[in-house]
């Protein structure tokens, strides 16, 4: 009996260790870690401000962060502070401040004050801060700068004409004597108001044409010396609008972004010198309609040579290659004494520049001249005449 009594008195000091030893393990998995500090929920800086002036009017954009310093997302609109400062001076508020919510696009507009829209151009320099409800922030944003200061004249009497080399523009010159208008330039802003011309079929890769921006800029450097400029990149049977505006160029020392505001983890950037420019407003719009009115280049380099076989004379014409855009081939016209020109090539444009004429009778004086065709059918004034005299029996 002795040995089943310790067996069970073993037993049961097993089974009470065991239970102790769960009832640890559970109590260990239950016990919460280190408490954490609420979040502050500073929304993340703003790094890619900028700001764009015409005329007296400054509007900014940025994005909006979508998340806080804590990497938590962000739920509600965010307060955005905007101030500018002059120089080196205090960072004074710029209108009433905007709320965005998180992700969004950004934007603000401002008329500048009388004092900043006149003098002489100097630094002006925005920042936005986003603020939580507590009105706290993790920092402004970057800097966007501009240059205050009197915006030079509008531009007047804006006017197109086109040709084949393109839109020749034409303003009136500025009549300002001062020193400023002799730095100022003209930029251009081109909008392509027409859908672009669908692509070919079969061209792809390489050989596909590169798609017209919807949008392009012009910059003349010496605006009224004389008071015009033709823009070459264009395309026929497209429909332009075009507008005008001065703008005054002035070299300004910039701060580089921090790497925190570039998401450069290297070194940080030296400051850097950063042509500013203080844009006048923009002028009236002009409509350009680039009608394909124009035929291709006169072909040049025509030259006749008689041949002789045992067979046949003839007379092999050659000339130059055409370079137009949207060549579609060459006509051929020949002429015997006082007749009248005749097309003696076929319906269809000849493709190479080459001709060959076997149609002739031995001895007899023929004079020949080369158009070009495009695409559109237009058709070019006759070559330069070149004569030849078809060998005899």
């Amino acid at each position: 009996m002795q040995p089943a009594r310790g067996f069970r008195w073993a037993f049961a000091v097993a089974a009470l260790v065991a239970g102790a030893l769960a009832t640890i393990s559970l109590v260990g998995c239950g016990t919460p870690g280190a408490p954490q500090p609420p979040s502050l929920n500073l929304p993340d800086p703003v790094s890619d401000l900028s700001a764009d002036r015409n005329g007296d009017e400054v509007k900014l954009t940025w994005t909006m962060p979508a998340k806080n310093t804590d990497k938590l997302k962000l739920k509600d609109s965010v307060l955005v502070h905007i101030c500018r400062r002059e120089v080196d001076g205090p960072c004074v508020q710029a209108g009433v401040d905007p709320t965005f919510p998180p992700g969004a696009d950004g934007n603000f507009t401002e008329t500048l004050p009388t004092a900043l829209a006149n003098g002489a151009p100097r630094k002006l320099t925005y920042f936005v801060e986003l603020k939580n409800k507590k009105g706290r922030s993790a920092g402004p944003s970057n800097e966007a700068v501009i240059l205050a200061g009197q915006a030079p004249p509008a531009v007047l009497g804006l006017a197109a004409e086109v040709r084949k080399q393109g839109v020749v523009l034409r303003w009136t010159a500025n009549p300002a004597s001062d020193a400023s208008a002799t730095s100022t330039a003209v930029r251009l802003h081109r909008k392509l108001v027409s859908a672009p011309p669908p692509k070919p079929q079969g061209q792809s890769g390489l050989l596909a044409p590169e798609p017209e921006p919807i949008e392009r800029t012009l910059l003349v450097e010496s605006p009224d010396q004389p008071p015009r400029t033709i823009d070459k990149d264009i395309r026929l049977g497209q429909t332009y609008e075009y507008r005008a505006q001065r703008v005054i160029r002035v070299a300004q020392r910039v701060p580089a972004q921090s790497p925190m505001q570039s998401g450069n983890a290297q070194a940080a950037q030296q400051d850097q010198d950063q042509m500013l420019e203080l844009a006048g407003p923009l002028s009236d719009p002009i409509r350009v309609d680039a009608a394909d009115i124009f035929p291709p280049d006169v072909p040049t380099g025509l030259a006749a040579i008689a041949t002789r076989t045992a067979t046949e004379s003839s007379i092999d014409l050659s000339w130059k290659p055409n370079t137009d855009e949207g060549l579609a081939g060459y006509a051929v016209y020949r002429r015997e004494g006082d007749d009248p020109w005749q097309r003696i090539s076929p319906a269809e444009p000849v493709v190479g520049p080459a001709f060959h004429d076997s149609h002739v009778r031995p001895g007899q004086l023929y004079r020949y001249a080369v158009t070009a065709l495009d695409l559109g059918g237009h058709e070019s004034p006759r070559s330069a005449v070149a004569e030849e005299t078809a060998p005899s029996q």
